[in-house]
């Protein structure tokens, strides 16, 4: 980088999870097992969902569009991670700054929104069985679906232009793997106060709001449960929403884990490493929630596996 003034465009520097030469390796060998992990199994539900046609309902549907989700988000930043470490470089354009940001909001928003629908959908089938099919019908779900994309598709287009707007000097290290928005608008040497606001804003909205119709879901479904009769109708009641509600728990738990891990301590790399919970580990283990606690996946992989035979 060259100093200049404001109005120049710079290349970001990327700092990473260590900057320990020894530790590049191990750090390429795991996080690339676990993006490989991540796309194979959440393709495999996809697959799962699409050939079978015992799963081609609305509880389905959802899923494997939030393991298309997962797979996009993962791919907006472990990629660019492993390129740097190969090639021994930081650099980020600040194109590529801007095009990271926009995609990780888009999809991480995507991420609520789709778990937001599902426990709906779950509250309708345990609360409102009679009236599943005629509230979920495939009409509604792709409305649903569509909403989702375009409320996404708009806050993370509003937040990258206001980070466009943005004037920079030449201090761009950003403490983490990938261009994070909130830690990019305070490179700025212009004013962010109306960045902050939309950023604090679009985290009430988006993700409190979503977490709030969640617990409202499951509240409703746990009274409901309740006052069902015997063990066995209880039992089969909850099974229906158990993975769903293990993927919930891990991405709010990671997440809002890391925000208060990151608000106690201050530290950079503390931040980084923590964030790579709810960016990478958490899309990896969907998959192997959703396979191991659910007899429908795992029979439609067997069929498709031995159809392949």
């Amino acid at each position: 980088m060259e100093p200049g003034n404001d109005t120049q465009i710079f290349d970001f520097l990327l700092l990473g999870l260590s900057e320990e030469p020894g530790l590049q390796p191990l750090l390429f060998g795991l996080f690339l097992s676990m993006y490989l992990v991540t796309v194979l199994g959440n393709l495999l539900i996809i697959l799962a969902t699409i050939s079978d046609s015992h799963l081609h309902t609305p509880m389905y549907f959802f899923l494997s569009n939030l393991s298309f989700v997962d797979i996009c988000f993962t791919s907006t930043t472990i990629p660019k991670m492993l390129v740097n470490i190969q090639t021994h470089s930081n650099v980020i354009t600040y194109a590529g700054c801007i095009t990271q940001i926009y995609f990780y909001i888009l999809f991480g928003v995507l991420d609520n929104f789709f778990l937001t629908v599902m426990a709906y959908d779950r509250f309708v089938a345990i609360c409102h069985p009679l009236h599943y099919m005629a509230i979920m019908n495939p009409r509604v779900c792709g409305l649903q679906v569509m909403l989702s994309w375009i409320m996404s598709a708009l806050n993370s287009l509003l937040q990258s232009l206001m980070v466009l707007l943005l004037s920079f000097c030449t201090d761009l290290e950003i403490p983490q793997f990938f261009c994070e928005v909130n830690r990019v608008v305070h490179l700025a040497c212009s004013d962010t106060f109306l960045n902050d606001m939309v950023i604090y804003a679009a985290a009430v909205l988006l993700f409190c709001g979503p977490l709030t119709g969640i617990l409202y879901s499951y509240f409703k479904i746990v009274s409901s449960i309740h006052g069902i009769s015997t063990a066995q109708g209880k039992y089969k009641a909850f099974s229906t929403c158990a993975s769903h509600l293990s993927v919930v728990s891990l991405f709010y738990g990671t997440s809002l884990g890391v925000y208060l891990s990151s608000a106690a301590t201050h530290n950079s790399h503390s931040s980084a490493t923590a964030s790579v919970m709810y960016t990478v580990v958490t899309p990896m283990l969907n998959p192997f929630i959703y396979s191991l606690r659910n007899k429908d996946i795992k029979r439609a992989l067997k069929r498709f596996f031995r159809g392949k035979q």
